[in-house]
């Protein structure tokens, strides 16, 4: 299993990169989170599970909030 670092914004750049990974063989995929897990994450989050597709694994990077409770 190989793993993409997402550091796209939009959602329509997510989903581009994802699916180069893809093509290139990646199966787990991290985005960088640029919201702090807010809407624009998960908006993104969305996109990349759609063209990461099923058999992939698809995950937010944790935040500062999060590690912090």
């Amino acid at each position: 299993m190989t793993d993409g670092y997402i550091t796209a914004v939009r959602p329509r750049d997510v989903a581009t990169e994802v699916e180069a990974a893809r093509t290139g063989g990646c199966t787990r995929f991290t985005l960088r989170s640029v919201d702090g897990g807010g809407m624009l994450d998960q908006e993104r989050l969305g996109a990349a599970r759609y063209a990461a597709g099923l058999q992939s694994v698809v995950e937010l990077e944790p935040t500062l909030a999060a590690q912090r409770r």
